[in-house]
């Protein structure tokens, strides 16, 4: 018994060509049901999924790319404004006798100051700041200012001191202990 191509060959309802293309057609479809592509979706529709999907990935890169170079310029922009802050209102020519001591970068460091700006330090009107290995002497409020951007620049910042209250009975009333002593 003859197939039903060669019969319908025979028959001249087709030609060599179009058989040859039927046969290629099934064994495509077979491979494919073989390889476990084609669960309800042809090569085509596995193939504009597949476009999809990169492009989704694709985009989701760029917004993650995007948003990490807009939080580093917005990190560098924060980074000179409190650059700028403390270079216009940093305090010069406070230079004296007095040593203040300090801690910067886990460092102990001296600063040599006179006695009206040391007594300003101490008592909370003064801050200082650091920013790259530089020391700032700056106002308290100009210090609030930069910690309400960056708290970690602050290095000193002293509560304002109230003059505290004496006992009348206490012997030792008129012997007061400076807060600025140095040992």
């Amino acid at each position: 018994m003859a197939s039903l191509q060669e019969q319908l060959l025979k028959a001249g309802l087709t030609t060599k060509q179009k058989a040859r293309q039927a046969n290629s057609d099934q064994r495509k479809k077979n491979k494919q049901k073989r390889s476990g592509v084609a669960h309800g979706a042809t090569l085509q529709e596995q193939v504009k999924q597949d476009l999809a999907i990169s492009k989704a990935d694709k985009a989701a890169k760029d917004a993650a790319l995007n948003e990490a170079k807009k939080l580093e310029l917005a990190n560098k922009e924060q980074q000179l404004r409190i650059k700028q802050i403390l270079e216009h209102h940093q305090l010069k020519g406070v230079s004296g006798d007095n040593e203040y001591n300090y801690t910067f970068a886990n460092k102990v460091k001296k600063l040599a100051l006179d006695s009206n700006t040391h007594k300003a330090l101490v008592n909370g009107r003064l801050a200082l700041c650091g920013l790259n290995e530089t020391t700032f002497i700056v106002t308290s409020e100009t210090a609030a200012k930069i910690a309400e951007l960056d708290s970690s620049i602050i290095l000193v910042q002293n509560d304002k001191v109230d003059t505290p209250e004496v006992d009348e009975e206490d012997p030792y009333a008129d012997y007061q202990i400076p807060d600025d002593l140095m040992w």
